[in-house]
């Protein structure tokens, strides 16, 4: 049976060590809106403006027809028109270019007869992800050049307007603008709040074994699961404005819609962030000194969380052995569930597999916390 007055003691200790420490305090709430921001900013998966270079030896009103639908292109920022490969495999290895366009010499004389012309792309595949959309932007702005040559050429003969056999009309759910901001930012939160939710506690039980604290805690009536929930409160407090912080952030700085209900936004933040609390303290535990738990702590929040919570890189792609991996990272859940009710604005009834997994985590990770206290205070 927990006694809420000895846990409102602790909690009450815990919060004046963090009072009495102004700077510590600040940082706790300045970090999280500089990653956000730093991160919201500097991290983009969008593809805009990739330097090309065109090689244009066919020197025609339709070569530079195309050249004009080039360059009228947000994907495409034409820095220069060549009329050589030498320029373009220059600025290829000095990196000034990501892409060339090579129109050959019968390239207006194939478009004028009706036939079809080739037209050569050239990119730098050192950055394969990025090569990769380049090419897809270059086929479709050169493939609908095509069609509206094809579409002239058939009018000028008197074939009358071309109906293509099958028309192809996309249409994108819950982020029509595909701004990757509006992808990031809500699985940044997720990264942001667990690795701060395990640094800020990763530490205090490690401290306390240093300052020598721990013995006067033997001395005391304090049971683990109090002192747990007595050290947690205070850090709760600070995580749960931490995680109103990054909402507003990425409402007002970044614009990214919130379309579900803002009482499972705040049931979920405050499960996941018990949950990695937990987690924080059991690491703290584990470790005796400040520095083996903050290397601990980051190495284990962080880097999960970035790289196996389907952050940035998705689960299904990855090889399997390390997808299974995944699934015990409690990031990839709340991810899930910050992008259901930011961008497609679902509730309960779909996302309570992952509520109910985040719940089973946090209590158990707690219980570990409380009986591994348990053996350092026997012990």
């Amino acid at each position: 049976m927990i006694n809420l007055r000895r846990t409102r003691a602790m909690a009450r200790n815990e919060f004046l060590h963090i009072f009495r420490d102004p700077r510590s305090l600040m940082m706790a709430l300045a970090i999280p809106l500089i990653m956000l921001l730093l991160f919201g900013y500097a991290l983009s998966l969008d593809v805009d403006r990739v330097p090309t270079m065109v090689y244009d030896a066919s020197r025609s009103p339709e070569s530079r027809d195309l050249i004009a639908s080039l360059r009228g292109s947000r994907f495409f920022d034409v820095v220069d028109v060549v009329s050589s490969y030498s320029p373009i495999e220059r600025a290829v290895d000095r990196g000034t270019v990501m892409m060339a366009v090579v129109i050959p010499a019968d390239f207006s004389r194939k478009i004028l007869r009706g036939e079809a012309a080739d037209v050569q792309v050239l990119v730098d595949g050192s950055d394969s992800n990025t090569a990769s959309l380049a090419i897809g932007y270059a086929q479709g702005a050169i493939t609908g050049y095509g069609a509206r040559m094809q579409a002239s050429y058939a009018d000028a003969h008197g074939a009358g307007p071309l109906h293509p056999p099958v028309a192809l009309e996309s249409r994108v759910w819950y982020n029509s603008d595909l701004k990757s901001r509006n992808f990031i930012v809500p699985g940044l939160i997720a990264v942001i709040l667990q690795v701060i939710a395990a640094l800020l506690t990763s530490l205090t039980i490690a401290r306390e074994w240093e300052l020598g604290n721990m013995e006067l805690l033997l001395s005391t009536p304090l049971r683990p699961t109090e002192l747990v929930l007595g050290k947690m409160a205070a850090f709760f407090v600070i995580g749960a404005t931490d995680a109103v912080i990054a909402v507003l952030l990425s409402r007002i700085a970044f614009g990214v819609p919130l379309r579900g209900s803002l009482v499972l936004l705040a049931v979920g933040v405050c499960i996941f962030l018990f949950g990695s609390l937990c987690w924080g303290l059991l690491v703290s535990a584990l470790a005796r000194t400040q520095m083996l738990a903050y290397q601990m702590g980051m190495l284990t929040s962080f880097l999960p969380s970035f790289l196996l919570s389907g952050f940035i890189y998705p689960i299904e792609n990855m090889p399997s052995a390390i997808s299974v991996v995944s699934y015990i990272v409690p990031s990839r859940y709340f991810i899930a569930i910050l992008k259901g009710i930011f961008l497609k604005g679902i509730g309960l009834e779909i996302l309570w597999p992952q509520l109910l997994l985040l719940f089973v985590y946090a209590g158990v990770v707690f219980a570990v916390t409380s009986k591994r206290l348990a053996q350092k205070l026997v012990s």
